[in-house]
C-alpha cells in the first residue's frame, strides 16, 4: 500500500452502507463517533443491547440495530488506521458469539416454560444445546459480512421434565430440534432493521438431508459410518460456543479421532487437492458464466482458501501426534508450523502478510453495501472506490499489489499440493500394470526389467508378482492398489539406477512397502514426495538393519521429508527442551507418554543412521550421539515416571542411573541395551520403598513393548551383589561393598562407568567412589592372574568353529584391548590419576603409551586396530549381522598388534 493517509473522514464515504446507515437517523453519527473510539468487546455489546432494551425494543430489533452499529464502528476504524484485519475479524467472531448466546438463552427459557426442562435419560440431568461455531467462526476469524456456518448438537436422549399439568413433554430431540429453528429465525430474518447473521446449517451431518440437531451418539455413529474426508477438514474448526463444560469436553472427545490420525496423515494432501479442484473448478464454471466475477479473492488462484488449506493440510497430517497444531485459527497455525521448522519463517511471514492483504480486500468489498461477496467489482467507480479503501492511488496500483501477493500464495500452495505424477512415468507403470496382470506374466516382467536395467531379472520378476498375487495385496482397495503401483514402478527406476545388490534392495523394499500398505497415508507420502522414496530406496541398498529398522516404524518416513533436518546434528538442549515440551501435552497418560518416548527416539536415532549412511558421521562420534541420545532418554523417563508415584515424598527425586558397559564408555550401537544401576541419597523413611519403585517402573517403561516398540533393553546385572542384591543402593552402601566386598571384575567395569541422568550430586559422589576404587594399589601378579582367568573364561563361553575370525571374541580382537586397558587402569590409576578418566579405550591407549607404561608404537597401533574391529563390527550390523566375523586375513596385522601387546603384559599368565 502507499502511505497515503485514511484519517480523513472523507474515506467513510468509500463506503455506501455505512453512508446509508448514517442517514437513516440523524442520531447515529454521535452514536458512532461515541464508540468508535474504542476496540469493541462483549462487555460493551452488553451495555448497548440492555439500554435498547430498557429503552423499549425487543432483543430482536435491539440485536439487529447493534449488529449495525458493530458493522460500522469497525468500517469506521477499519478505514480510519484505528483497527487491523485482526481486531475486525476477532470483533465480529465475539459478536457472533454474542448474538449466539443471548438468543439461545432468551430462546430457551421460552420452551421451558412451554415444554419443560430437557432431562437425559441415562444422567439424570438437564441437557443444553450445544451450538458449534464452524469455519473462520470456530478460528475467530470472521469477515464483516459473512454468513455463519452453525451445527447444533446435545449430549443425550430423552425427554423434557414438565412442571405442570399444562405443559405438554417433548422428547430431547425434538425440543432442541424446536429451539434451534427459532434460533435460526431469530438471528437470521430480515426485518426492518435487517438481520443479525445469514445462518448456514450446511456443515451439519447428513448436509441439508440431515436432522437439523443431532445427539453425540447420532455424531459418533455418523463420523464412524459416514463422516468424509471433507468433512475432517470442516471439523478442524468446530468451536462450542455455548453448552455445559462437561458435555464440551465429552464431544471433543468425539471429534478429535475423527479429525485427528495418531499416524502422519499424508493421504490428506490428495483429499483436500481434490476438495480444492472441485472448488476451482465451479469458481471457474461461474466466472465462464459470469466473466464479471472472475476475480474472486476467497476461492481463485493464489486466494484466501488456499492459505487456509495450506495451513490445515499440515493439521490434518500432524495434529494426531502435535496437539500444538489443533488451533483453530489459520494464522496462529500458520506462526506453530515456522516455529517448529516445518515452514520457514521467511515464507509464514510472507502468507501472513499476504492473508492480511488478502482479507482486507475481502473486507472492503464488503464494506461497500454489506454485501457477502468475495469478488473484485466489475464497474469501475467500485473498483476506485476499493482502490481508496485500501490507500491505492489507483485501481493499477491496488491490482498489481493483489496479483503479487496471489501469485505468491498460489506458489506456496503448489509447493505442497501440485500433481507429483508426470508423464514419464506413466509409460512405464502402465507396462508394469501390464506385466503384472496378463497371461504370459513372467515373460512380459523379466522384458520390462531389463529395459530399466535390472541384473537379476528372474529372481526380481519371481518376487514382484509373488508380491502382487499376495493374499494382502489382492485385499486392497482399488485406490490403495494403484498407490502401490506408482510406487513400486517409481521404485524400480530407483533401484535399477542405485546399482549394487538390486535384488536385495528390492526383496527389503517390498517387504517395507508390504508392512505399510493398509496404511494408504504412507502409500501416499511416498507419492507426493519422491526424494523421500529415494532416500528409502538408498537406504536399504546401505543397510539390511536400517531396512527392518524403518519397516518396523514407519511413522519415520516422517523425518525423510526435510534433507536439511535430516543433515543437522542433533542440538541436544533443544531436542531435551522439545521433549519435554511433548510429555508435558500427555500428562497423566503413561501410555501416551510412553509413545512418545519411543516415537521421540526413533525418530533422532533416524536421524543419525541416515547420517550415518551417508558418510558423516565416524563411528566414534555417532557413539557419541547415540549415547548422549540414551541419556536424554533416561533423563526424560526418570522425570516423567516419578510424577506417577502417588506416595512420592519429594518435588525431585534424590536418585540417580549410573552407566556401565557401552553407554558408560560412550561407544553405544543402534540396538545397545543399556547397563545401568540406581543410586539414592535421602534420608527420608519412605525413600527406600520409593526409590524402588521408581527403579522398577522405568524399567517396565524402558523395556515394555507399545505399539512403538521398545526403548531400550536393560541389565542391571552389574548392581551390588548382582541378581541377589537390592535393585536400589543407597550411596554410603555402594561404597561399602565397593571397599569391601566388590569382585576384581566389578573394579573393571568401573573403568567404563559414569554417572547417566538424575541427580547430578549423587553423580559427583559416584565419580569420587569410583576413583577412589581405581586408585587403589593392588598386587600387580594377582591382579595379572584374575584379568587372565577372567578372559579365559569368556574365551570359553564364545568359541568361535568357524574359519572366520571373530572382531569381538577371538584372541587379538577387541575384547583382548578392553581387558588390557582395564588392567593398565587398576595397575596405574594409583599412580597416573588421569587414568581415571572416561576417555574411551583409544584414547586411553594412546595414553599409556604417552605415560611409557607400554611401548608407544605398539600402543598406537593397537588403538588404531581397535578402530578399525569397532569400523567393521559397525557395518556388519548395519548388514543385519549378529556375529561379526570377517575373513582372518582381512585383519591378521591388526590382530597381530593386539596380540603382541597382550603378550608383552601376560605372557606370564599365558
Amino acid at each position: 500500500m502507499s502511505d497515503h493517509s485514511t484519517s480523513s473522514p472523507q474515506i467513510l464515504q468509500a463506503s455506501r452502507f455505512l453512508h446509508r446507515w448514517l442517514l437513516g437517523d440523524p442520531l447515529r453519527q454521535a452514536r458512532l463517533d461515541q464508540i468508535s473510539g474504542l476496540s469493541l468487546s462483549q462487555t460493551i455489546f452488553a451495555e448497548i443491547l440492555q439500554k435498547d432494551i430498557a429503552a423499549g425494543a425487543s432483543l430482536n430489533k435491539a440485536m439487529r440495530q447493534l449488529r449495525n452499529l458493530v458493522i460500522c464502528t469497525l468500517i469506521s476504524r477499519d478505514l480510519r488506521g484505528q483497527a487491523d484485519m485482526h481486531e475486525v475479524v476477532t470483533t465480529i467472531s465475539e459478536f457472533a458469539d454474542f448474538v449466539v448466546q443471548q438468543h439461545l438463552a432468551a430462546l430457551n427459557l421460552e420452551m421451558q416454560a412451554l415444554y419443560g426442562i430437557p432431562i437425559g435419560q441415562d444422567s439424570g440431568t438437564e441437557q443444553a444445546m450445544i451450538v458449534l461455531g464452524m469455519g473462520k467462526l470456530g478460528g475467530y476469524e470472521l469477515n464483516v459480512s459473512s454468513d455463519i456456518d452453525l451445527i447444533f448438537c446435545y449430549a443425550e436422549d430423552g425427554d423434557t421434565q414438565t412442571s405442570e399439568s399444562s405443559q405438554r413433554g417433548l422428547s430431547n430431540h425434538e425440543y432442541f430440534s424446536r429451539l434451534g429453528k427459532k434460533l435460526i429465525a431469530a438471528i437470521s430474518e430480515v426485518t426492518e432493521d435487517g438481520f443479525s447473521f445469514r445462518v448456514d446449517m450446511a456443515l451439519r451431518p447428513n448436509g441439508a438431508s440431515g436432522p437439523l440437531v443431532a445427539s453425540f451418539g447420532m455424531i459418533e455413529e455418523y463420523f464412524l459410518i459416514q463422516g468424509r474426508e471433507w468433512e475432517r477438514y470442516a471439523w478442524v474448526k468446530a468451536r462450542a460456543m455455548t453448552g455445559k463444560a462437561d458435555d464440551i469436553e465429552t464431544l471433543e472427545k468425539i471429534i478429535t479421532p475423527f479429525v485427528y490420525r495418531r499416524y502422519l496423515d499424508y493421504g490428506s494432501i490428495d483429499s483436500l487437492r481434490s476438495m480444492h479442484a472441485q472448488i476451482r473448478a465451479e469458481v471457474v464454471r461461474q466466472e465462464t458464466k459470469h466473466p464479471e466475477r472472475s476475480n474472486n479473492v476467497k476461492l481463485g488462484r493464489g486466494g484466501i482458501r488456499e492459505v487456509e488449506f495450506l495451513a490445515q493440510v499440515f493439521q490434518l497430517i500432524r495434529g494426531g501426534r502435535d496437539l500444538s497444531l489443533r488451533d483453530r485459527s489459520t494464522r496462529n497455525t500458520l506462526n506453530t508450523l515456522a516455529d517448529k521448522g516445518i515452514l520457514e519463517h521467511a515464507t509464514v511471514t510472507k502468507l501472513l502478510d499476504s492473508y492480511a492483504f488478502l482479507r482486507n480486500v475481502e473486507h472492503r468489498l464488503q464494506y461497500l453495501d454489506d454485501a457477502q461477496t468475495h469478488t473484485f467489482p466489475a464497474r469501475q467507480e467500485d473498483q476506485l472506490l476499493i482502490a481508496q479503501m485500501m490507500n491505492c492511488a489507483s485501481v493499477d496500483e491496488l491490482l498489481q499489489q493483489l496479483t503479487h501477493h496471489r501469485q505468491f500464495v498460489a506458489e506456496q500452495f503448489d509447493a505442497i499440493f501440485k500433481e507429483k505424477a508426470n508423464d514419464a512415468g506413466d509409460n512405464s507403470k502402465d507396462t508394469l500394470e501390464a506385466s503384472l496382470s496378463c497371461n504370459d506374466q513372467d515373460e512380459l516382467m523379466k522384458a520390462h526389467l531389463i529395459s530399466i536395467g535390472f541384473a537379476d531379472v528372474s529372481g526380481a520378476a519371481q518376487r514382484l508378482l509373488a508380491t502382487w498375487q499376495s493374499a494382502r495385496i489382492q485385499s486392497l482397495s482399488e485406490a490403495s492398489r494403484k498407490k502401490m503401483l506408482t510406487l513400486v514402478n517409481n521404485a524400480l527406476g530407483l533401484i535399477a539406477r542405485q546399482g549394487g545388490n538390486q535384488l536385495r534392495t528390492l526383496n527389503l523394499l517390498l517387504d517395507f512397502l508390504e508392512a505399510i500398505v493398509r496404511r494408504s497415508a504412507y502409500l501416499s507420502l511416498l507419492i507426493e514426495y519422491p526424494h523421500a522414496l529415494a532416500r528409502v530406496v538408498r537406504m536399504m541398498e546401505a543397510s539390511d538393519w536400517a531396512a527392518k529398522f524403518l519397516t518396523r516404524h514407519p511413522i519415520l518416513l516422517d523425518e525423510l521429508l526435510d534433507e536439511s533436518s535430516l543433515h543437522r546434528r542433533p542440538d541436544w538442549a533443544e531436542a531435551r527442551a522439545d521433549l519435554q515440551a511433548q510429555l508435558a501435552q500427555h500428562q497423566g497418560d503413561t501410555e501416551r507418554q510412553m509413545e512418545t518416548l519411543r516415537e521421540f527416539h526413533h525418530a533422532l536415532q533416524f536421524r543419525l543412521l541416515a547420517q550415518d549412511l551417508e558418510g558423516q558421521l565416524s563411528v566414534e562420534h555417532l557413539a557419541d550421539e547415540l549415547s548422549q541420545l540414551a541419556d536424554l532418554m533416561v533423563a526424560a523417563t526418570i522425570q516423567a515416571v516419578w510424577e506417577t508415584i502417588a506416595s512420592r515424598h519429594r518435588p525431585e527425586p534424590s536418585f540417580a542411573v549410573i552407566a556401565y558397559g557401552k553407554l558408560g564408555g560412550k561407544e553405544l550401537g543402534y540396538a545397545s541395551d543399556l547397563d545401568v544401576i540406581f543410586l539414592y541419597d535421602d534420608e527420608d523413611q519412605e525413600a527406600p520403598a520409593n526409590y524402588a519403585k521408581l527403579a522398577q517402573r522405568f524399567i517396565t517403561w524402558m523395556t515394555s513393548h507399545t505399539p512403538a516398540g521398545i526403548l531400550f533393553d536393560i541389565d542391571i546385572a552389574l548392581r551390588p551383589d548382582g541378581a541377589s542384591g537390592l535393585l536400589v543402593s543407597s550411596v554410603p552402601s555402594f561404597a561399602r561393598y565397593q571397599e569391601k566386598s566388590a569382585w576384581l571384575w566389578e573394579h573393571q567395569a568401573l573403568t567404563r562407568a559414569r554417572f547417566c541422568a538424575g541427580n547430578p550430586t549423587i553423580g559427583q559422589k559416584f565419580e569420587a567412589i569410583r576413583e577412589e576404587m581405581l586408585r587403589k594399589p593392588r598386587d600387580t601378579d594377582a591382579l595379572c592372574n584374575e584379568v587372565v582367568s577372567m578372559r579365559k573364561k569368556m574365551h570359553d563361553a564364545h568359541v568361535n568353529r568357524s574359519a572366520l575370525f571373530d572382531l569381538k571374541h577371538d584372541a587379538g580382537g577387541m575384547i583382548d584391548i578392553e581387558f588390557i586397558v582395564q588392567y593398565l587402569v587398576l595397575k596405574h590409576a594409583h599412580l597416573h590419576p588421569q587414568l581415571t578418566a572416561n576417555i574411551g579405550n583409544i584414547a586411553l591407549l594412546k595414553l599409556c603409551g604417552e605415560l611409557g607404561l607400554i611401548d608407544a608404537e605398539l600402543a598406537q597401533q593397537t588403538a588404531i586396530a581397535y578402530r578399525r574391529f569397532r569400523k567393521l563390527q559397525h557395518n556388519i550390523r548395519l548388514h543385519g549381522e549378529d556375529r561379526a566375523r570377517v575373513e582372518a586375513d582381512s585383519v591378521a596385522k591388526e590382530s597381530d598388534f593386539t596380540k603382541r601387546l597382550w603378550a608383552s603384559l601376560f605372557s606370564r599368565q599365558a
